[in-house]
């Protein structure tokens, strides 16, 4: 599917510059016993089927390019189930608005919140290695396996696509060098008929963009942005004039000139002097990633919609970008997806942190699109030059699978969306916070401990005096299913307090 808008009106392009986007799959369920057919979350109806379908073809949209629009498009998009969640499949959104409050008249679940304008990026982290080592040796210019765009667009059917320029062309091919050492992307330089689908000339402007702001020191940074000269104008020129010569000119000097400084050392020397990936790079990677891998399977995971015991949901990416900052989650640490659908948000964290990430999902088609996305990130990675942390994706009952309790007992920071948990459910995951270690954080929608909570003589057994809990707010478009914001609550395993009212005893 497509990720950036531009216009085409009378044969001409207008590219309009919006902000990166991409998805989280979080998820909500109830117990294993559970049987009703109710809705998991009552103040949320199910839109009808039709709605649903016509949010869906909106897949995986993402900054366009115009200096008019600065809203993000909403799309929806599936998830994943873990064990036996109820599903009211309500619409879901890839982006975090900015300057749209998300207001809802009609509900009232939450209080309504506007996000602050604060930045998305976790704090500087000085034991992070951004740079691949092996993307800028020889070793890294050998070819390997990776989802080319022009295989997007040469599996689609005939049709979907035009010609984006002169018809006199003989080809539409077009080569595009990353920032390593690793093989050039193939292109088309094509346009879909259906403006929702995927765009190769938006994601081609978006790359050079990106390697502009921040592989390039200083120094070099003309080329790409001076109002005349640079790249960034000539593309969009080109693109003003639709001229083909000129657009494959641009992308000719910009390769040559990325090979100029990867040779000289500059582009590896601004990756060294970095130790944090901002979210709009993180974003781009992650974009492109799922468009080569989920969207043209999604109807795979339509299979299991209907008549499932599922409940959809995501939480958008500046919002886990939040946590991971709320958190202070590190390279070397470790975080753990309770219920990570198709991999996006294990993928994030190993790519902006840079730590070991976790997922673990049950089911199986969603599964089979991680281990998709799972070798495509890897491939990205190496193209953009980036070391990620290492990510492990489990299939199976996250209270079952023997490699996550495991990983539970050293995990640093656990994310579980448990908007929609019954008691029940809740009780059982609470049993497995006895065996973390002290100072995990567990991240969740609804407080694992009742409020107004106290340690007394007849209750010292319950797992829950372990944890210290902290409520925080979330705000507009955080979440897939309501424009307004709420409540997140951070409990950290903390045995002191307990410790202390156990020695008061005696």
């Amino acid at each position: 599917m497509g990720f950036f808008d531009h216009l085409q009106k009378g044969g001409g392009f207008s590219l309009q510059p919006k902000k990166p986007q991409i998805r989280k799959v979080v998820q909500t369920r109830p117990a294993p016993s559970s049987k009703s057919t109710s809705h998991a979350t009552d103040k949320s109806p199910a839109p009808s089927s039709l709605s649903v379908e016509k949010a869906r073809t909106r897949e995986l949209k993402s900054r366009s390019a115009s200096r008019d629009s600065d809203r993000l498009h909403r799309k929806e998009r599936l998830s994943t189930p873990s064990r036996h969640r109820k599903r009211a499949t309500p619409d879901q959104r890839l982006s975090s608005d900015d300057d749209d409050d998300g207001v809802s008249d009609t509900d009232t679940s939450f209080e309504v919140r506007k996000r602050a304008r604060t930045s998305d990026s976790p704090e500087i982290d000085l034991g992070r290695r951004i740079r691949s080592v092996k993307a800028f040796s020889e070793e890294g210019k050998r070819p390997f396996s990776m989802v080319h765009a022009a295989e997007i667009v040469s599996a689609r059917k005939s049709g979907h696509f035009k010609r984006a320029f002169e018809e006199s062309e003989k080809s539409t091919g077009i080569l595009l060098q990353y920032p390593s050492a690793s093989q050039k992307e193939r292109f088309h330089l094509v346009v879909p008929r259906d403006n929702e689908d995927f765009k190769p000339i938006d994601d081609i402007v978006q790359v050079i963009e990106m390697v502009g702001d921040y592989y390039v020191a200083e120094e070099d940074a003309d080329a790409f942005n001076n109002e005349t000269t640079g790249f960034k104008r000539r593309l969009r020129r080109a693109l003003a004039h639709v001229s083909g010569a000129e657009f494959r000119e641009t992308v000719s000097d910009y390769n040559d000139t990325i090979e100029r400084l990867r040779a000289n050392g500059s582009i590896a020397k601004r990756l060294d002097s970095t130790h944090r990936l901002d979210l709009p790079l993180v974003e781009r990677i992650l974009n492109q990633t799922y468009a080569r891998t989920v969207s043209p399977r999604v109807d795979s995971l339509r299979q299991y919609e209907n008549g499932t015991d599922n409940v959809y949901g995501e939480l958008l990416p500046r919002f886990i970008s939040t946590i991971f900052k709320e958190t202070k989650l590190k390279s070397g640490q470790v975080f753990v997806d309770l219920g990570s659908g198709v991999g996006n948000v294990v993928l994030q964290a190993a790519l902006e942190i840079g730590c070991e990430s976790w997922g673990c999902e049950m089911m199986q088609n969603a599964c089979d699109l991680a281990e998709l996305q799972q070798a495509e990130f890897k491939a990205r990675c190496r193209l953009w030059g980036i070391a990620p942390g290492k990510t492990h994706l489990v299939r199976g009952d996250f209270l079952k699978e023997e490699p996550i309790i495991s990983v539970l007992k050293r995990a640093d920071v656990v994310l579980i969306n448990n908007q929609a948990f019954t008691p029940q459910l809740n009780n059982e995951l609470i049993n497995h916070f006895l065996d973390m270690k002290e100072g995990c954080r567990i991240v969740s929608l609804k407080s694992f401990v009742p409020a107004g909570h106290k340690i007394q003589s007849r209750n010292l057994n319950s797992p829950i005096n372990l944890l210290t809990v902290k409520q925080k707010n979330y705000w507009s478009n955080s979440v897939s299913w309501t424009d307004v914001g709420g409540t997140y609550f951070i409990a950290t395993k903390d045995s002191s307090r307990l410790k202390s009212f156990v020695e008061s005893l005696n």
